[in-house]
Parts: structure tokens; sequence; C-alpha cells
């Protein structure tokens, strides 16, 4: 996973409320099991219509998303986020999150950012003609226009995104004091591992006489 301690830049300014993870990707995207060209199939059914804002020029590779309440709502499916991710959204801001999709945007990298409905009417218009700044360090959202909101987010996600760890990794990251705490418990008490490998002789030599 990508470390990430601040994304900026423009927004697709949508607002819509409600998105579910069909909206985001369809089912029929759903027989891969790669991450990689999933960006193709995002919000096909809105991109299917004219002059939507996910083909506007003016946001074409935007890192942020903005959106209304209860996104990401619906199935539990985890290529909503890897669409998004693959189509280079770095940051969605909301009022709320479906929680599934919230703990699977964090998986894959994906910044989520809880505010009040009236900053979201705020960051929409902003997003129409300048840059937006979400920065983990100060725990804001900002524009040039001197606009500041602060947000809060589990400790715990945010020191893996600024890491670049997701929950595997963070453990791997542990590797050296868990092998020393694996030696030790050898050291002080060898009968553990000399049961588990009887317990394992004994799984394997079923059937033997």
């Amino acid at each position: 996973m990508q470390a990430v301690t601040r994304v900026e830049g423009r927004a697709y300014p949508w607002g819509a409320k409600n998105i579910d993870t069909d909206i985001i990707i369809p089912a029929h995207w759903l027989k891969t099991v790669s991450r990689e060209g999933l960006g193709r199939g995002a919000f096909e059914s809105v991109r299917a219509e004219p002059g939507n804002l996910f083909d506007d020029p003016r946001y074409a590779g935007s890192p942020i998303l903005i959106a209304g309440e209860n996104f990401g709502c619906g199935s539990s499916r985890e290529h909503a986020a890897w669409a998004m991710a693959d189509m280079g959204i770095r940051a969605v801001i909301a009022p709320s999150f479906s929680d599934i999709y919230s703990g699977n945007a964090f998986k894959n990298g994906i910044v989520t950012v809880e505010l009040p409905q009236a900053a979201i009417d705020r960051l929409v218009e902003v997003a129409r003609t300048d840059a937006i700044t979400i920065d983990l360090e100060t725990m804001t959202v900002t524009t040039a226009f001197q606009d500041r909101y602060e947000f809060t987010m589990d400790p715990f996600r945010r020191q893996c995104l600024m890491q670049g760890l997701d929950e595997i990794g963070m453990t791997l990251a542990k590797d050296t004091a868990i092998s020393n705490y694996e030696s030790m418990v050898a050291a002080k008490r060898p009968w553990i591992k000399r049961e588990s490998g009887d317990a394992g002789l004994a799984v394997t030599g079923i059937g033997r006489t």
C-alpha cells in the first residue's frame, strides 16, 4: 500500500447521496480477481449519461471525490475500492460512509474523510474551479479560499495510511519482535514446541501401525 500523508488536487464535485457499490462498480465487472483495469468500469451507469462529470476533462485524473451521505452502501464488494483506486481516486469526502466500504477503502489506501453537510456543500462549490487539500498530519481539509475543516480518524488507520501499511504489513513490520518472543518462549517452555511437533506427527501418522 502506498503511503499517504496528503492528497491534493482537483476533486469530482459530485455530492450525490446513497451511492451504493453497484453504482461504483456494476456486478458484471466482478468476474475478475485482478485490481487492474477496474477503473474502466467505475461509475459505468453514471458515465453513460452525456456530460457526466467523470468524463469531464476539467476533472480528469482528480484524486479526490466529494460525495453525499451514506457513500458505499449496499454489498460488501471490495471491487468498489479497487475500481476507485484504479481510476486514480485516493480520497473521498462525505458526511458518512458504509462501514464495510470504509474498511475496504482503508485496506486499499483510500482516505475517507467525514465532514458535515455544510462543509460538503462548500467543497462541491470550490471543487468546480479550484483544488482541495487533505492533510493527515494536521487532520484538515483546506482550500485556497481559507476554508479549513478539521476531521477525525481512527488513530490506527491514520498510522497505517501514513506509513503505507495495511493490517498485514503492520504485523510484518514487527517481525523482529515476534521472532524474539517466539525464541524466548521456546527457551523457557520447550515442551510447547515438543508437544506441537508430537501433534503434527500424530496427524501425519494416522492409519499407521
